[in-house]
């Protein structure tokens, strides 16, 4: 066997542009806005459990604290990249996700060039494809 089929991982970069920076923002504000409401809503259910039942209070706390938590790390992580995607200098490239793409090696091949390939996009056009 000489060659091989593979399917390697591409990084997909995207060019920080005003455009993007404002979808980015927005879809972050969404996020931390649905998870504000959500914790005022657990918050208010748990208000009601706790006068429902006040001899059980710890169990109630613990219940709505657990519900809480996972909320409000998504809500913490959603207003940090905000911050950051506000701070950084257009031109930034910044990592959008991954796709996979396949390759046919054969005997000889450098496997590191491969496998390092990305994709590098503006305002959803490709500007260059870099391995």
């Amino acid at each position: 066997m000489n060659s091989i089929l593979m399917t390697v991982p591409v990084t997909v970069k995207a060019k920080l542009t005003e455009k993007l920076r404002a979808r980015i923002v927005d879809d972050l504000t969404k996020v931390i806005d649905q998870m504000t409401l959500e914790l005022k809503q657990i918050d208010i259910d748990m208000q009601r459990e706790l006068e429902r039942s006040p001899e059980h209070e710890r169990q109630i706390r613990n219940f709505f604290s657990n519900e809480m938590a996972p909320r409000q790390g998504r809500r913490d992580d959603a207003l940090h990249r905000k911050e950051t995607i506000e701070k950084l200098a257009l031109g930034a490239e910044i990592v959008q996700g991954t796709t996979e793409r396949q390759v046919e090696l054969r005997v000889g091949d450098n496997l590191r060039d491969a496998m390092n390939v990305e994709i590098l996009v503006e305002d959803d056009k490709i500007i260059a494809i870099r391995s």
